[in-house]
Formats: C-alpha cells, sequence, structure tokens
C-alpha cells in the first residue's frame, strides 16, 4: 500500500482505488513521499543523541511501519506540490502493539534502527511543543493561501471554457467527454449503471462497447438498458453475473472525428455463510506487512489442445502460506510472455485459492505458451504450459484453414493497410490467395474489399467513410473452396493520424479533461509541394505510396491528387481524377506487372491546386519482397513420452519473417499433421500431443507476408519416449541402526528417476559441530543399490547429517537436501528398530498390498511380528489407528475395506518380545482408486495341460520390465516356473505343478504407474488347475446329448447321440452286447462330423434285439462312449410302439384319417361331426353311417387333404346313435366312429346345455295384467334342457298361482296375484352336468313396488279394454241409392255397462222421426232406416257408441243417383225395390256378406295410461308370445291373446293416447244386414 488510506475507505470490505484517475494517483504517490515533518531540525539533534545512527524524514507510512509503540501525540504531515503549494494532509497509520511492529523488521539491524528513531521522535514531540505550536498557525495561514490560489486559478479556467463555448456556435469540434463514465466493483445480482456528458457539434453518435464489442439491447433483451438525454448517456446493467466482468467503452463520433472513455466493471461472488442479500461491510483493513508468504501452485493445467470454435479453461489451485482470509495476491496471465487482460475471447477469474482463464471461443490466436504469474509481497511464483489450437472443421472438403493474426496498420481517413497470417494448413492444394472482408462498428453487414484474392498478406483497403470504425477479416482460397472466416480484428477508426494523437493526449490537471488546440486556419493560400513522397511498398497487385502533408501549416480542407507516369515518357496521368484523396496514404491498383512508373503528389484546397511533389524514383510493377527460402537441418531430440523438441537452421536471408510451421509424420504413414497453428519465432519448438514409441519425422518450413516457403528436408526418424537425464534426488533419510562407530542409513527413491533405470546409490556425511557443519565426505566409492547402507568410521558421539544423490546411465544427480542431525551412539533399547523401504503395490479401489523390510536393528530379541497403521492423509495424528489386531509375521499385507477415492498413509512397526519398537517412515500418500485400464493375472491350462499365469500391462514404456515374485519375493529359481515375455504381454509357467507352489504370485511392472497385480494359488486351486489339467492332457469328447432312441416312420428305429466338439479325424464303433455291429441291411450307421449327430437305425426290432448298445468315440487322443440298455419292459413297450408305427404307415397309404370322427359345438348350439382326412382322390368316397344306416354321402371330393363334417342343427333324443365315416377307393378304405350313446350323448348335450346356459341373459322383471313375471332369454333352448326355479334358495314347488314355461328362447316364471310373501331372491339354474350356472334376480323393494305397481296399473286397463264400448259390426263405405227407395242398414253393438247409441248426418245429430227410424233391438242391435230417399238424405252418416269405458263410432256415405256409378271405391246400391246390390267395381271379397266399415274409437284417460318407457325392458324380445307351450291350436290362440296382452311400447302409447278423431284403426270385421222396404 502506497500512501495512508482515507477514513472513508478503512471500514469498506472490498476497497480499491480504481475510482481515481491514473494522473492523480500519480500525484498523490508524489505528494506522500516528498512530505516531511516540519520539525526537521529537531530530527537532526536527535541524530546526535542517539549514538551516530542516522534518523530520515518519512512519510505517514513509514511513520506507522517504524513505530513500535502506540504515538500520544499524532503529528499532521502538509503534503505540497513541486511549487511548494499546500494541497492537502496525510495522516499516517499507527500500530498498537510494540510486537507486532516488531515483527516487520527483517534483522537485528532493523530493529535498533527502529529503536533509534522511536527514541528520536520521542525527544522531538516532548521538547519541542511550543514550536509545534507556533508552527500550526503558519500552517494554517498557508494552507488557506494554498485553497485560494487553486480557487482562483479553477475560477480563471472555468470561465476560459465558458468564453470558448459561448463564441464556438458556428465552430464544428470533435466529441468531448465532460463527464467519463466510472469504475465500479459490484456484488452478482446487483444492477449498475455507467454514465457519461458528451458534447460535440454536431452531435455526436454515442455506441457503448463491451470488451469491443457493440452493445445490442434487442438480443440481449432485459439485461442492457442504454439511455440518452439531454448529452447525457447511461448504460445500465440489470442483475450483473461474472460474465458481466469486462471492460466496457463508450464511443462518442461525429464527422469531426470519435472519442472514447473506458470504465471496468467487476462482479464479485460473497462467499460468506449469512443469508443477507448481501454481505456486511468488512471492519478495519488487513495488514500483510512483515510477513513472509510463501506461494504454491500446485493442480496445474498440461499441455492442453483445443479446436477454433470450442470452449477451454485452464486453471490452477494457489496455496499461499499463512493464508490471510481477505488477502488477495496479484494474479496475472501471460501469453508468450505477453500480459493479458479479460476481453470477450478471454475471462479471468480468481475464486481466492483457485485461478482460472476460460476461453469463450477458441481462435488459432489464442495458441501459445500460457503463464500463470501469482505475485505477493514476498515475490512471484509462475507456472507455464502449451496451449494448441487445432482448425475448424472445414465447410468445404479440403479447404484450407483460416487466416490468423488479423491486424490493422497505418490507419488514415480513407485509407488503411490490413495485415495477416497464413494459415498452417492449406488443404492439400495450394491457397490462391486471400479476400479481405470489413465491417463497420455497430453493423453486421460484411463487405467484400477485394474482387480477386491477394497473395500477399498485406492489402491498403481503401474507400473508407472518414470518422467511422470498422472491423476486418480474412478468408483464404484454393482450388476446392473458401476457408472459414479468420477471427475479427480490433476495430479501427478511418481518421487522421493527428488527430488520433491529439484525442490520445494526456489530461489537463485536477480536471482529467482532454485539451484539444488548433490554430486558425489561413484562408485563401494554395497549399504547397508535398514533402518525402516514397513507395511504401510495391507488389504486383497493388503500390502503396506515403508522404507529408506541406510544411505550411493553417492551411484548410487539403487534399490530394495522385499522378503516374510510365518511365521513358513525360505524359503525367492522374489517378484519382474525380474524388481527391484526404490521407497523406494512396494505393494504385490496376498496374501493369513488370513495368516501370513513377509518381507525385498535388495538393488541393478551396483555393486551388499546388504544386506537384518531387516524382519518386521508378518503380517496377512486382513483388519486392521474396517468399524465405527453406529453413535446413531439421533434428528432432527426445524430450517426453508424448513430445519431442524439434530444433532447425533459419532461413538464410530472409526478410520480415513471421515465423515457422512445423509438420510431422509417422514413418511409413505419408500423412503429415501441423505441429503448431500459429507462427513460432525461434528455431526450436517442443512438439507435443504424440503417440508414445511411435516414430516420427519432421519438417519445417518459413512464413512472411509474401507466402509459405518450402519444406525442409525431412529429419531422421525419431522414437517418441522420454529422454533418459539424471534422477532427482533422494529424500527421507532415516537411520535404521547405530552403533558406536557406525550407522545404517535409509531412503526413498527419487520421484523422477531420469527415464532409466537406477543404478546406484552415493552416500556423503559431515560431521556437525556446535551447530556449525564441516566438509562433505564420501561414504562409498562404488554404487550401492539397496536403499539402505550402513556407513563406517564415524566417531562416537559425535553429530552428523547425510545426503544421498542418485544414479543412473546419464550420470549422477544432484545430492539430496542435507538429513537431520543424527548421533552417532550405539543403540541399547530392547525393542526392535523401525522398518524401512515401505512399498504400495496393486492399488484398487478398496484395497492395495503394502510391502516392506525389516529392521535392521532387531533389538534384545528377534523381530517375531509387524503391526500396521493407517490414516487419512489429511487427518491429525491422533487418526492413525491398526489395521492389524494380530502381529503379521510376514513381511506383506493385503489392505482391504479401504474407501473408494480416499487418500491414506501407512506406517508399520516391528515387534519382538521385548515390545513394539520405532514405526517407520510413512509413506507417500496413496488413493484408493482403480486406475483405467489396470488388468488383473490371469491363470490358463493349455491344450497340453500346461498350467501358466498370464499378465498383461496396457501402459508399459520401453524399459519397462515384468518382475514376478513368490510371497512378494523376487523368483530367481527356475526349477518351479519358467518365464516367458513378449511384447506387454508376460507368462509364468509352472513346471510341474505341486504342494510346494502353493503361495501368492504377484506381478509388477517396472517403469510404470504401479502396475501391478497378484494371484492367490491355495491347496483348493491348485487341485482344481491339476484336474483341468488332466482333462486337457487325456480330454474327452464332450457330448452334448447321451445315447437315445427314438422312432421314425414304417416303425424304424433309430439310436443317436451328439457329440459336442470332433475333428474330421473322428470315429465312431457301435457296439451290440460286447459285439462290433457294421454297416448291413440290418444296420445303417451315419455320422455328421458337421453337427457332431452319431446315428444307427433299424428297420425293426426283433427279440433278438434285446441287450445294450454302446457307441464309442474317437478323436486324436480324445475319447468318450454312451450306453443304451434295452431289456425286460422297455424293450417290450418299444418293440409294440414299433409294430404300431409300421401298421399307421401301411393305412397312410391310402385314404385315411388324420384326425377321427368327433364333434364340436356352435355358439348357435348346432352340433358339427368333423373329420380331418388325407390323401384323398377324386374317387374317394366318404359315406356317413348312424347305427348301420347311410345317412350321407360325400363323392368326388376336391381335395388332397381336407376336412368332413357333418351338421345337426336341433339336437334331439332321436339323434342319439353311434356315427360312422368310412373312405374309401380302389388303394383301400379307413374308417372312424364316434359313439354317441349312453354317455356319449349326455357329454354331448352337457356341452349343448353350457353353451345355452352361457348364452342366458340375466334375470329381469316384468308385469302383465295378471301378475309379476320373471325372465330370461337364451339364444336357442333345447327341450332336454333341466332348468330348476329357486326361491331364497330353495326350489319352488309349482302351482296354479305360481307357474314356469317357455315361449321360444324365452324361459319365464309367472307369479298371479302376487303378495308382499313373494318378495325375495329368485334364481334359475341351468343343469349342464357340470357346475351348472345360475341366474338370480333380488324382487324386493323398489323392485317388487315398481311390478306390482305396473301389474295393477295393466290389470284395470285389461278390464276397460274389454268392457268399452264397440261397434261390433260394419257399415258400408258409400251407399248409392236411387231417390225414392228405401234404406235399411244394421250393424251390431257392445259394452258394458250398454253403450249410448247417437246418430250423426254430417256431424250434426239426428233423431228417429217418420222418414229417418232409428233402433236399438236388445241391446245389441241399431238399425238406421230411411223410409223414401230423396237428394236431400244425401251425406255423410255416422252412429257413435259411448259408456264410461271408451267411445267408438263408425262412418258411411249415402249417395242419391240413377244408375251405378264406378267411383273407384267399395260401393252399394239398391235395386228397384230399395235393396242393396253389388256394382260392377265391388272386390270379390267384398262380395261376401260381410263388409268393412270405418271405426273410430276414444277410450278414457284412465284406461289410456301405458308402462313407462324406462320400465319397458327386451322390447324386441317381449314381443315373443309368453303363454305356456300347450298345444298348436292353442298356442295359435294363446298367440293372439299375447298380443293383447303384450305391454305398449312408447309409441303406442302415444297413438293410443290421441284423440278419438284423429286416431283411426282398420274397421272391425261386421255383418251387413240388407233389407228391402
Amino acid at each position: 500500500m502506497s500512501g495512508s488510506i482515507p477514513f472513508y475507505q478503512k471500514h469498506h470490505r472490498h476497497y480499491d482505488r480504481s475510482y481515481r484517475s491514473k494522473e492523480t494517483e500519480s500525484k498523490l504517490s508524489q505528494y506522500q513521499t516528498s512530505s516531511r515533518y516540519t520539525a526537521g531540525s529537531s530530527t537532526s539533534a536527535a541524530t546526535s543523541r542517539s549514538g551516530g545512527l542516522k534518523v530520515t524524514s518519512y512519510s505517514g507510512l513509514e511513520a506507522s511501519r517504524l513505530s513500535p509503540i502506540l504515538n500520544r501525540v499524532k503529528p499532521t504531515y502538509l503534503a505540497v506540490d513541486r511549487e511548494n503549494q499546500i494541497i492537502g494532509y496525510v495522516v499516517p497509520i499507527f500500530r498498537g502493539s510494540q510486537e507486532f511492529a516488531a515483527g516487520f523488521s527483517d534483522t537485528e539491524e532493523g530493529r535498533v534502527r527502529d529503536t533509534a528513531a522511536y527514541m528520536a521522535r520521542r525527544d522531538l514531540f516532548t521538547s519541542g511543543l511550543e514550536m509545534e505550536r507556533s508552527e500550526q498557525t503558519s500552517r494554517r495561514e498557508a494552507m488557506r493561501g494554498s485553497v485560494e490560489r487553486i480557487c482562483l486559478n479553477k475560477r480563471i479556467y472555468e470561465h476560459g471554457e465558458h468564453f470558448k463555448r459561448m463564441n464556438e456556435d458556428s465552430l464544428m469540434h470533435i466529441p468531448e467527454f465532460v463527464i467519463k463514465p466510472r469504475s465500479h466493483t459490484v456484488w452478482e445480482k446487483q444492477s449498475v449503471r455507467l454514465h457519461c456528458t458528451v458534447s460535440g457539434w454536431p452531435d455526436p453518435r454515442v455506441v457503448w462497447y463491451k470488451n469491443n464489442v457493440a452493445i445490442d439491447p434487442l438480443s440481449h433483451a432485459g439485461k442492457f438498458k442504454l439511455e440518452s438525454r439531454y448529452n447525457m448517456h447511461s448504460l445500465e446493467i440489470n442483475r450483473c453475473d461474472f460474465d458481466d466482468t469486462a471492460q466496457y467503452r463508450v464511443s462518442a463520433m461525429n464527422s469531426k472525428g470519435e472519442l472514447s472513455a473506458f470504465a471496468s466493471v467487476v462482479v464479485k461472488r460473497f462467499k460468506g455463510e449469512i443469508d443477507e442479500f448481501l454481505p456486511s461491510p468488512r471492519h478495519g483493513p488487513v495488514s500483510e506487512y512483515g510477513i513472509n508468504f510463501k506461494t504454491h501452485i500446485v493442480d496445474t493445467f498440461g499441455v492442453s489442445f483445443g479446436r477454433e470454435g470450442e470452449t477451454m479453461s485452464l486453471g490452477c489451485t494457489v496455496i499461499i502460506y499463512p493464508a490471510l482470509v481477505r488477502y488477495q495476491p496479484q494474479i496475472q496471465w501471460y501469453r508468450d510472455d505477453v500480459l493479458l487482460s479479460p476481453s470477450k475471447w478471454n475471462h479471468m477469474c480468481w475464486s481466492g485459492d483457485r485461478a482460472t482463464l476460460t476461453f469463450t471461443h477458441l481462435n488459432k490466436e489464442d495458441e501459445g505458451l500460457y503463464t500463470l504469474r501469482v505475485t505477493t509481497k514476498s515475490g512471484y511464483e509462475t507456472y507455464s504450459a502449451y496451449v494448441f489450437v487445432r482448425d475448424a472443421e472445414a465447410e468445404v472438403e479440403r479447404a484450407p484453414g483460416a487466416p490468423l493474426d488479423v491486424r490493422c496498420l497505418d490507419a488514415n481517413k480513407d485509407y488503411i493497410i490490413v495485415t495477416w497470417k497464413q494459415p498452417a494448413v492449406d488443404g492439400g492444394d495450394s491457397i490462391l490467395g486471400y479476400f479481405v472482408d470489413r465491417c463497420e462498428v455497430g453493423t453486421t453487414h460484411w463487405i467484400q474489399c477485394n474482387d480477386s484474392p491477394v497473395k500477399f498478406a498485406r492489402f491498403p483497403v481503401t474507400g473508407l467513410v472518414e470518422g467511422r470504425s470498422y472491423m476486418f477479416r480474412v478468408r483464404a482460397v484454393n482450388a476446392s473452396g473458401m476457408s472459414r472466416p479468420s477471427r475479427v480484428s480490433e476495430p479501427v477508426g478511418a481518421m487522421d493520424p493527428a488527430d488520433r494523437a491529439r484525442m490520445r493526449g494526456t489530461s489537463a490537471p485536477w480536471t482529467g479533461q482532454i485539451i484539444v488546440t488548433e490554430e486558425e486556419p489561413a484562408e485563401g493560400i494554395v497549399p504547397g509541394r508535398p514533402l518525402e513522397l516514397q513507395v511504401t511498398e510495391a507488389t504486383k497487385n497493388y503500390v502503396v505510396l506515403s508522404w507529408n502533408p506541406p510544411g505550411e501549416k493553417g492551411l484548410e480542407g487539403v487534399m490530394y491528387y495522385v499522378e503516374k507516369c510510365v518511365s521513358g515518357t513525360d505524359s503525367w496521368q492522374r489517378v484519382n481524377t474525380e474524388i481527391p484523396v484526404k490521407s497523406p496514404r494512396f494505393a494504385l491498383f490496376d498496374l501493369a506487372e513488370g513495368k516501370t512508373y513513377s509518381f507525385r503528389v498535388r495538393c488541393c484546397n478551396a483555393a486551388g491546386v499546388g504544386e506537384p511533389s518531387d516524382p519518386t524514383e521508378a518503380t517496377t510493377v512486382g513483388d519486392k519482397l521474396d517468399i524465405p527460402s527453406a529453413p535446413s537441418k531439421v533434428v528432432p531430440i527426445r524430450n517426453t513420452d508424448t513430445s519431442v523438441v524439434v530444433a532447425w537452421e533459419a532461413s538464410k536471408e530472409a526478410k520480415e519473417l513471421v515465423g515457422y510451421y512445423i509438420e510431422g509424420s509417422i514413418v511409413g504413414s505419408n500423412e503429415w499433421e501441423p505441429c503448431n497453428n500459429k507462427p513460432v519465432n525461434g528455431t526450436r519448438f517442443i512438439c507435443h500431443g504424440l503417440t508414445t514409441g511411435e516414430k516420427y519425422i519432421f519438417r519445417v518450413r518459413a512464413v512472411n507476408a509474401a507466402g509459405l516457403s518450402q519444406f525442409s528436408p525431412e529429419s531422421e526418424p525419431v522414437e517418441v519416449k522420454a529422454a533418459i537425464a539424471s534422477p532427482a534426488p533422494p529424500y527421507g533419510i532415516t537411520v535404521l541402526e547405530c552403533v558406536c562407530d557406525s550407522m545404517v542409513l535409509a531412503w526413498k527413491q527419487p520421484s523422477f528417476i531420469g527415464g532409466a533405470d537406477i543404478t546406484g546409490y552415493f552416500v556423503d556425511y559431515r560431521e556437525v559441530i556446535d551447530g556449525v557443519q564441516g566438509k562433505w565426505h564420501e561414504a562409498n566409492i562404488r554404487a550401492i543399490s539397496d536403499r539402505a547402507y550402513r556407513v563406517s568410521d564415524l566417531k562416537e558421539n559425535k553429530k552428523y547429517q547425510f545426503q544421498v544423490r542418485a544414479a543412473n546411465m546419464a550420470g549422477v544427480g544432484i545430492p539430496s537436501l542435507p538429513s537431520d542431525t543424527f548421533l552417532c551412539e550405539e543403540w541399547t533399547i530392547a525393542v526392535p528398530g523401525p522398518p524401512h523401504d515401505l512399498q504400495v503395490r496393486e492399488v484398487r479401489s478398496d484395497s492395495l498390498v503394502l510391502l516392506w523390510k525389516p529392521p535392521v536393528y532387531q533389538g534384545r530379541d528377534p523381530v517375531n511380528g509387524f503391526y500396521i497403521d493407517i490414516k487419512e492423509a489429511e487427518a491429525p495424528e491422533q487418526a492413525w489407528r491398526g489395521v492389524n489386531n494380530k502381529a503379521a509375521e510376514k513381511m506383506f499385507i493385503k489392505i482391504k475395506d479401504l474407501k473408494e477415492g480416499e487418500t491414506f498413509v501407512f506406517r508399520v512397526r516391528a515387534q519382538n518380545q521385548a515390545g513394539v519398537g520405532q514405526t517407520s517412515a510413512v509413506t507417500e500418500p496413496v488413493v484408493a482408486l482403480t486406475k483405467p485400464g489396470t488388468k488383473e493375472i490371469k491363470v490358463d491350462v493349455d491344450d497340453n495341460g500346461i498350467i501358466s499365469m498370464n499378465f498383461e500391462c496396457c501402459d508399459m514404456t520401453p524399459d519397462s520390465k515384468f518382475v514376478w515374485s513368490k510371497n512378494y519375493e523376487e523368483i530367481t529359481d527356475p526349477s518351479r516356473l519358467n518365464l516367458e515375455t513378449k511384447g506387454n504381454k508376460s507368462k509364468a509357467v509352472f513346471n510341474t505343478p505341486g504342494e510346494e507352489d502353493i503361495g501368492i504370485y504377484s506381478c509388477f511392472v517396472t517403469h510404470t504407474d504401479g502396475a501391478s497385480s497378484s494371484y492367490t494359488l491355495s491347496e483348493e486351486e491348485l487341485k482344481r488347475l491339476l484336474e483341468v489339467s488332466h482333462d486337457h492332457k487325456f480330454p474327452i469328447i464332450p457330448l452334448k446329448s447321451e445315447l437315445a432312441v427314438e422312432l421314425l416312420e414304417k416303425g424304424k428305429v433309430r439310436f443317436w447321440l451328439q457329440a459336442d466338439k470332433m475333428t474330421a479325424n473322428g470315429n465312431v464303433d457301435y457296439i451290440f452286447n460286447d459285439n462290433a455291429l457294421s454297416q448291413g441291411d440290418k444296420y445303417k450307421m451315419n455320422f455328421d462330423k458337421n453337427t457332431g449327430v452319431i446315428e444307427m437305425i433299424m428297420d425293426s426290432l426283433t427279440p433278438a434285439d434285446e441287450g445294450t448298445f454302446t457307441f464309442q468315440l474317437r478323436d486324436g487322443k480324445a475319447t468318450n462312449q454312451s450306453s443304451l440298455v434295452l431289456i425286460g419292459d422297455v424293450f417290450k413297450e418299444l418293440q409294440k410302439e414299433s409294430e404300431f408305427q409300421m401298421k399307421e404307415w401301411v393305412r397312410k397309404q391310402g385314404p385315411h384319417f388324420i384326425e377321427y370322427l368327433g364333434y364340436e359345438v356352435t355358439q348357435e348350439c348346432c352340433v358339427i361331426m368333423k373329420c380331418k382326412v388325407g390323401n384323398m382322390k377324386k374317387e374317394t368316397s366318404a359315406l356317413w353311417y348312424k347305427d348301420g344306416h347311410q345317412i350321407k354321402a360325400d363323392e368326388h371330393l376336391g381335395f388332397t387333404e381336407g376336412v368332413l363334417k357333418l351338421e345337426i342343427a336341433q339336437i334331439s333324443k332321436k339323434d342319439s346313435g353311434v356315427y360312422e365315416v368310412v373312405l374309401q377307393d380302389n388303394r383301400g378304405k379307413d374308417t372312424s366312429k364316434l359313439n354317441l350313446t349312453d354317455q356319449g350323448f349326455k357329454d354331448l348335450m352337457n356341452k349343448v346345455f353350457n353353451f345355452i346356459a352361457n348364452s342366458s341373459t340375466p334375470l329381469k322383471i316384468t308385469s302383465t295384467d295378471e301378475g309379476i313375471r320373471l325372465y330370461t332369454f337364451v339364444n336357442y333352448y333345447n327341450d332336454l334342457l333341466q332348468v330348476t326355479w329357486h326361491y331364497k334358495d330353495s326350489a319352488i314347488a309349482f302351482s296354479d298361482r305360481i307357474k314356469s314355461g317357455v315361449v321360444g328362447e324365452q324361459l319365464w316364471l309367472q307369479i298371479t296375484e302376487p303378495t308382499e310373501k313373494d318378495t325375495g331372491k329368485y334364481a334359475i339354474e341351468f343343469n349342464d352336468g357340470k357346475g351348472g350356472l345360475r341366474r338370480t334376480v333380488e324382487l324386493s323393494g323398489q323392485a317388487f313396488d315398481d311390478a306390482f305397481a305396473e301389474f295393477k296399473r295393466l290389470q284395470h286397463a285389461a278390464i276397460a279394454e274389454r268392457s268399452r264400448a264397440r261397434v261390433a259390426g260394419g257399415l258400408p263405405d258409400v251407399v248409392t241409392i236411387q231417390e225414392g227407395k228405401a234404406l235399411n242398414l244394421t250393424c251390431n253393438i257392445s259394452g258394458d255397462p250398454l253403450p249410448e247409441v247417437t246418430w250423426l248426418k254430417n256431424d250434426r245429430e239426428i233423431t228417429s222421426d217418420d222418414h229417418c227410424i232409428l233402433k236399438i233391438a236388445s241391446g245389441k242391435f241399431a238399425s238406421f232406416t230411411i223410409t223414401g230417399v230423396n237428394t236431400s238424405d244425401s251425406g255423410k252418416y255416422s252412429i257413435l257408441v259411448k259408456n264410461k269405458y271408451g267411445t267408438e263410432s263408425a262412418d258411411f256415405t249415402l249417395e242419391i243417383g240413377e244408375g251405378t256409378p264406378d267411383l273407384g271405391v267399395t260401393s252399394y246400391s239398391t235395386d228397384a225395390e230399395g235393396n242393396v246390390v253389388f256394382g260392377p267395381n265391388t272386390p270379390k271379397e267384398k262380395m261376401k256378406t260381410t263388409v268393412t266399415g270405418t271405426k273410430k274409437q276414444k277410450r278414457k284417460e284412465s284406461v289410456s295410461k301405458t308402462l313407462p318407457v324406462g320400465k319397458v325392458e327386451d322390447k324386441d324380445r317381449e314381443k315373443a308370445a309368453v303363454e305356456p307351450k300347450t298345444s298348436d291350436s292353442q298356442q295359435t290362440q294363446a298367440a293372439k291373446e299375447a298380443i293383447a296382452d303384450r305391454p305398449l311400447t312408447a309409441d303406442q302409447s302415444e297413438a293410443s293416447e290421441q284423440p278419438a278423431d284423429t286416431a283411426e284403426e282398420p274397421g272391425a270385421v261386421a255383418e251387413t244386414q240388407l233389407e228391402t222396404e
């Protein structure tokens, strides 16, 4: 910290000085360092009293660091500027304790100096109080004067600025930031606002950028909010997150120029354990002074590989000791030694213990050596690793890679030079050239700048608009297509370099404002000649000219015309005839290649065109820059297992060299891959990512702006493996035994052995006397192979230190750090010394094996066991716990039940009879985790019965070796085991396995990361392996199936078995009762060696074939046999079945039954008899018989195989009998019978009954005019069906009141005149010979009430229907009679009570008189008589009968005429006597005595009611009769009555309720009496 901390920052949790400008901060630093105590004379006096020690003046910070005790008087230090003007004061920081301050001194001399300074200050402040008071007054006066001068200068400055603004209404000026945006540090999820005030004329256009990318609020809805009001502009960032940490730039631009201001936003996350949204502020500063920090960078990133467009993170964990909670070191990232800053391409994060660099979008520009630098007060630590970025997949196959490192040079008002670097990958075809695209900042529209590709990696872009900013990108093209575009360049403004330099000028003191001054332009003056015209660049595509403006100053609006002239002529031609250029740079295109030109430039302005400049020297159009020559002498050098160092000799006389590209190829593959995608400087490069063990060759080519050179000659092949180096130093030196003149030392193997086996160790020692170390002496001249050594010739009771060096074939490494100081005195303790050389093998996720060597010092008694301790690596010392409760006798142990992923350490203690000795050195931390690719030892027994153990290692190096051990002691005796190694596999073969071979076998692979495995050969395992070995030595042919027998057609007998594996050389012997069988008429043998099926077939079996059959198999040295015993009942049953199969075969030679006669019952309860027949011909006949009588004949059947059927539609008792089907033709006949008598017929009927029962509907309830009826319907009814009705689970005894019956397919139970006693559960049970089927219904409660009510209604309706008034006879429809004749008509009437009779004429009632006589006789006959008919009697007549149950009417029409007309209707006429006669058109049926009239009937409303629709069920089925079956005549009558008794449907009830005058029914049959009067 440089200076005191203001009071308002001391209590802020995360203070910084980002709010200050750099100028202000530098000024404050000068003021603080130059401040002095005013009491200088007193300090010099104090110097003489402090023993000659010099105490100088110091700032407040120095005072706080040197003051050893609390200052009672706090002097004020004045801060003055260079003119000794007081500008402020500085308050020194004090410390509260002497011990704290004393800790800051690094040496004793510093403490003495601090004490002297304290004494000087104490004398100063105690003796100069009066002087201090007088000086305070002068300080106030000086400070007041200084403040007044500052205020006056500020007022003068503001007045001048105001005056300039008041007079610049007509003066255009570049934008100016009145208030710049300020940097902010905010918490995550907070919002922040950046604002600024901009002036300028014309009004500038303001654009906000984040990491040089224009901010578009529409593409980040809700994230960014931009506002502009009255030249005040603001950017609001809502709910900040880590991605919002960036540098923000606001750019103001108008026609006069562009100006930018910057501000940073840092978003932090609070990692405390509180619930508040924001953390509480920190209280008090944290001091880092006087502390010596130690920095360690761990968990580092390695060499990384990425691809364009991907994301990548590099991170390291940083451990700083001591750890201060709020201390933050300086974290910096470098790429190729260039400091990186956050941008849109990379983000940097420091989380308190881990530094991370994240690439959001990898580009080839990001390739390079990355270095993390962690800086603290005590120094810095770094870590570096290389990052490689490969090209993204090409959009077009074989297209080149994208160019890289696009930059803008020499930017002017309308001209910019764009440069780039060529890609390393050309896609297989040479690159034809490059296209340059530009895009105006703030837009997304890219415009191609060149029409044809340019080969030069530099291109001048013209035609730009002054004052605007642009970005550029480049694309490469070859014969296959276009590459992806490069990364865009940084934005650059098209403006005069002088304007840009003025805008980047220094700030005025105190204000931070940019001051721009210009001279007043001179008007009416023609500009002079341009100066220093020269050709700065010439290629075959273009020539670039540059010059300086004329020397006169103040010229207004100077522009330029460029002229060219072909050498040898005097003809000058103006190039830019239309528009002069504004920039002192110009690119000429379309020049003839190979021609020589001269150029000159003229200035012009509003006053005119000036004189031309001096012409340039003659310039020939062509590439001046040549492609570099090819590098040479490429030498690859081994580096690591995956990298090679490639060195080469640089290209000779190469100009403007950009760098080199290196390519590598596996020997013999002819496929070259780039090792770097970004040109490297220098002549040495490390190629990473190579395959270990492969041989590579390399080649190099140089690159500059003109292009890529030819490839260098290919290097010599080099194998990729680690280079040999001297080993690292050993460590962990301990003493194993000590006697009076010697000590036994032990140490641990170096962590890095240098790529070669360690050949030995060298031990040095030195004597330590009173803390002073002596010279080192060699303890051994020859290298020792063990990691334990006895150092002799020491002096008793002297102290010594030791160091050890390891050696390999590369040489002797550096020595280890000196050991602790050990006293050489004889050990007399009774317990043993520490074990040593602890090694960990076979690390798995839940177990490992620990090895050790016994202690050198045994103690008073021999060692008789060991104890092993374990603890987690990070656990405290108190966490040690024992692995074994009983001392282990062997010097190895397998530790199980480890927690996966946990890190452990181990130690071992030896035991003798005196007790447990010292602990060994602790092992290195071991993670309990099975490494990928870990293999285990596998035991194998080959075909010759040889037992071997096999181990494979996938991580071998060229120097790796397999080391086999038994009980973890290396096997050196080849008598028991023969070791074979080939490639990455090793085999240990047992010579003669026996009990002496029982033990634990392990294999360890050197020069690997602990690849090892073990196999325990126990007594049981040895026994099993010997059995397997015996089976392999004396193999048995495996059988898939043993010998078996089966019957074939014609009764043939087949003996067969199937072997699992047999070769073509296999043989079989067939044995019967110890006699060999051979191929012949009786025995037919077959052996299919492809399937392993062996068979023997016999045509038939005879009594002589009873015995044992055996198949004996031989295949090389493998044998096997299988036997089958056929004797006694087993043989007889097989022989009988064979004979039957023979007969069956004979039967099937003619027409025969495939399936014999059977039957099936359909859902319609039809019985179908059927049989399946085969081998039929057209001549074959099928005859059906019942009880010996033919009932059906099927002839001329059109199928070879089919089904014959006989259907019985309604089966009954008469259908029982024996059915038979006979098939016959000239080939023979076959017969099948089916017995359907007695039990057979009963079973058939039971099946029919079962179908009937299952088809029955649920039992339902209905009502009639007689009572309540329960019924169910079946699909088919059979008279033999047995049905039982139940009431409350008891069979019903039928009577006159309760009856049952069947009508059609309806089964019913009728309850006449039901009462409450009839309520309960009813059921109908169908008997099908098995369990039967029962349907139930509950006739109680609401169901009974509804049915009973309906019964009563129907009963009343029936009575009304029988008693209503009726016209029983009919009347003619039309009566035609001659005038003057008499007419007499009579009809029958009925009803109870007797109905009333009314006659109507034309719907008006008429009464009886002499002309029309109306009579009723015996209450049954109504007569109508007209004595003499005249024309007035014509009309419509009706008779109306009526009683309390209803009304009915009949109509006829009377016509008076002379003849009998043909009216097309039934008509009646009278003769001369007045009697009715039949006309010529009267139908024959009307010539009978009965005629049809028309009736109309009316019923009382009480009688017309019907059952509700919801109560009517099974409407369709209830149309059937519901009466019990009787005779045929009775059935007919019952059917008629049933129609009357049937409940009305909804439609019928509606018809019955229609009025009498609209509801018409056909006329009833009546008798017409004809009388003549």
